[in-house]
């Protein structure tokens, strides 16, 4: 009589450990270029409400801001210093000819994001600016 085992051997529990590895290494390399794209999102999106902000103090003072903390009652945030560090960036308002919002980004994925998208424009390899007027 021969006697059946009921288990795994331990060369297919490898195998299917391996292919679960292998599996997984690709859904991380996936999710990383998604989570750097919705923080460039998320950092666009906060250039905008700062703009917003800026069109809202100009309107009330007849005047444009020249730093952030005067952004701070138009704003669901509390901001604070200069540049004011929003998420992952680091944000301060530029005047010359024009007004800016710039943000500073130190992570090299979403700085490669932010240079996809057309909202903002590269203004060297971690700065990010958003004209206001």
């Amino acid at each position: 009589m021969l006697k059946k085992s009921k288990g795994f051997t331990l060369v297919e529990l490898l195998i299917v450990i391996i292919i679960i590895g292998i599996l997984a290494g690709m859904m991380m390399l996936s999710t990383g270029g998604a989570t750097a794209k919705a923080e460039a999102t998320k950092i666009v999106s906060d250039m905008r409400n700062l703009k917003a902000a800026a069109i809202m103090v100009y309107a009330e003072d007849m005047e444009w801001p020249t730093a952030m903390a005067s952004l701070d009652d138009y704003v669901d945030t509390a901001i604070s210093g200069d540049p004011a560090v929003i998420g992952n960036a680091s944000m301060k308002i530029l005047s010359s000819d024009k007004l800016y919002i710039q943000a500073e980004v130190s992570k090299k994925e979403i700085q490669d994001a932010l240079k996809k998208m057309d909202a903002v424009k590269a203004s060297g390899d971690k700065l990010f600016s958003m004209p206001i007027n």
